[in-house]
């Protein structure tokens, strides 16, 4: 039998576990699983409160598995995009790319999003999942590997934020969220390219950012500024309650 580490990866999730105030792992399962690994899988379970699972490409095999064998519910479809980064356009006047920034309650202000396995998974909202995007961005402020584009107003206020990082030769988007204030278009497309510019400028050979499957308008979005769609991840969410 090849080693369940090779179609399993496990790992406790210590952030989780301290925002949260409940024992938290998560379990991403990267191939169809045979049953014989999958009990021995499950043998971990018992150990946490909370476990999140990320069953890859949506295998259906995986999916029977933790639909008739635990009480755990799909909780997000997580949708990945990828942008080949081939060439240069003119980098947006009104966006600028900042590293390591200081602590900003502008940015944080604009922090608003509608979908969230957060909020949506009962257990997690009444523990503090409205405000696991806003600690995400206080955590971020003054890293060395952690950059903001920032577009700003007329009048110099930041009206839209897309924060970022590198992994080798790819840069990830982490978080995007333009002002509800605004009622031109275009901020957030310009924030796209200002990063698009800069990775590029960088050597970085392309472009990867996630959403989740009922956000209609970060897929759109992502479609628009010619991301093309490589993964569909289901992620279930199992809770020991005790």
């Amino acid at each position: 039998m090849k080693n369940i580490k090779d179609v399993v990866t496990f790992n406790e999730l210590k952030w989780d576990t301290d925002f949260f105030g409940v024992a938290s792992a998560k379990s991403t399962l990267h191939k169809p699983l045979a049953f014989n690994e999958w009990l021995e899988l499950k043998t971990r379970f018992k150990d946490y409160q909370f476990i999140s699972i990320a069953n890859m490409n949506s295998e259906p095999i995986n999916a029977q598995l933790i639909g008739k064998d635990t009480t755990a519910f799909l909780a997000d479809i997580n949708i990945q995009f990828e942008k080949k980064l081939l060439g240069l356009d003119d980098k947006p006047k009104n966006v600028t790319i900042h590293q390591a920034l200081e602590k900003n309650d502008q940015v944080i202000g604009i922090t608003d999003f509608q979908f969230s396995k957060f909020t949506e998974d009962p257990e997690l909202a009444k523990r503090g999942g409205d405000q696991v995007y806003q600690q995400w961005l206080i955590n971020s402020f003054g890293k060395t590997d952690k950059f903001y584009a920032l577009s700003e107003d007329e009048t110099g206020d930041i009206n839209g934020f897309l924060l970022f990082s590198y992994t080798d030769s790819t840069c990830v988007i982490e978080l995007i969220a333009v002002s509800k204030k605004e009622t031109k278009g275009g901020i957030g497309t310009s924030l796209f390219k200002a990063v698009e510019y800069r990775a590029y400028k960088q050597g970085v050979k392309e472009i990867k950012v996630g959403t989740q499957l009922r956000n209609l308008g970060a897929i759109n979005f992502y479609h628009k500024v010619g991301c093309m769609q490589t993964g569909c991840h289901q992620v279930y969410h199992l809770w020991n309650n005790k």
